[in-house]
């Protein structure tokens, strides 16, 4: 604590009573302990020293004229610069009550007069170094967030740039196997397919990364149009033939259209992405999707079931933050969400909905989402519509 005080730039301390010999007592007792005093002798005059040159730390008295320490405190809590300042309330009230005002008024210490001058110094010295390391952990957040600002962006540049190369690669890719699909050899056209299927699965994590990222800033509008979620399903469904191997996805649609007012390709591909994710994650013999849709009232419903290893509940919120990795039941391997499930969490909730995962029957995930009939909000979502989305 000692090296505290002996700092460069001292700790600066306003002083605040009207009794100009209890200022000069504690001011001569603080400046030998090393700390930069200043004394006003009313709450008026406190505001104003404390405005022109925030301290680190302020004594403040309650009986005073005109403006009383309550009033200081609380003047001093709604300024944006001083709201952080520690106040240690200094005074002869000493019923509980006064002190409980003292602490409803922003007070962070409370000691009674008279006092002893080494209870203040210790006082003192603690919440100065309290307020340091708030400062330091604050400085600590501000760097991560700059580091992960940077990460995502050099993220973003890979990412951008990987787009055209591995477009080219699935381009190519599809033009081999239909001007040789008679004359491949089975084997290689198995090569061929299995390496479209990875080309597109690349392309959809670029597609994620990069919406997931304009969605975020805010920079990717919407455009809600009548759409009916089943059709959308089964459209997502009869993408992802490839994938199955052997699984099976089971989807009855309902008697009546879900329709809402959504942005059909966006509301697509939360729809390809959970049903890729629970098809990542069922087992290859006997795997079984259940897919249901309804609708009641305002919202709109869509689940998507596995008979996979399932999500342990403390990881239920995880799996929806940008680059999760979730332990896996039974000692699997941890595996990384990506982006895909928080591009699905971005875009239902930019339609003025709702994501969550349950425990499915048995063994396995329900993710859901939810979607207001009647489309997003336009007061919670200004400006959506104006720009077209592109992939």
């Amino acid at each position: 604590m000692n090296d505290l005080i002996r700092a460069e730039i001292p700790p600066s301390i306003l002083m605040v009573d009207d009794t100009p010999a209890n200022l000069e007592l504690l001011t001569v007792m603080l400046k030998v302990r090393g700390y930069k005093v200043r004394a006003a002798i009313s709450g008026k005059l406190a505001l104003q020293a404390a405005r022109n040159a925030p301290p680190d730390l302020i004594l403040l008295d309650i009986n005073m004229p005109v403006m009383n320490g309550y009033e200081v405190c609380a003047e001093l809590k709604s300024d944006e610069k001083l709201k952080d300042i520690p106040v240690i309330f200094l005074s002869a009230l000493s019923e509980t009550m006064d002190k409980v005002k003292a602490f409803g008024a922003g007070g962070v210490d409370y000691i009674t007069k008279p006092f002893q001058f080494e209870e203040v110094e210790a006082r003192v010295e603690t919440h100065l170094e309290l307020r340091r390391q708030k400062r330091r952990l604050q400085e600590n957040l501000d760097d991560l967030h700059a580091l992960e600002k940077t990460r995502d962006s050099l993220v973003h540049m890979i990412i951008h740039d990987l787009r055209s190369p591995l477009t080219g690669i699935h381009g190519f890719l599809e033009l081999i196997r239909e001007d040789e699909k008679k004359d491949l050899p089975k084997k290689l056209s198995h090569f061929i397919e299995e390496a479209l299927k990875a080309a597109k699965q690349m392309i959809g994590i670029v597609n994620d990364v990069l919406d997931a990222s304009k969605m975020e800033e805010g920079k990717m509008n919407l455009s809600p149009a009548d759409c009916d979620l089943s059709r959308l399903m089964e459209t997502a469904i009869s993408g992802l033939d490839p994938l199955l191997e052997g699984r099976e996805i089971r989807f009855i649609p309902p008697k009546k259209p879900a329709a809402v007012l959504a942005d059909p390709d966006i509301i697509l591909r939360v729809m390809q992405n959970l049903l890729a994710n629970a098809i990542k994650f069922s087992p290859s013999e006997g795997g079984i999707i259940q897919v249901g849709i309804g609708s009641a009232g305002r919202l709109a419903r869509v689940t998507v079931a596995d008979n996979g290893p399932g999500v342990p509940p403390e990881y239920r919120q995880k799996i929806f933050e940008k680059f999760a990795q979730v332990d896996l039941p039974a000692g699997r391997q941890k595996n990384s969400t990506g982006l895909g499930l928080t591009f699905c969490k971005l875009a239902v909730e930019a339609h003025g909905g709702s994501i969550g995962i349950d425990a499915g029957a048995g063994n396995g995930s329900s993710f859901w989402f939810e979607l207001p009939v009647a489309g997003p909000d336009p007061a919670k979502n200004p400006g959506q519509g104006a720009i077209r989305s592109g992939v």
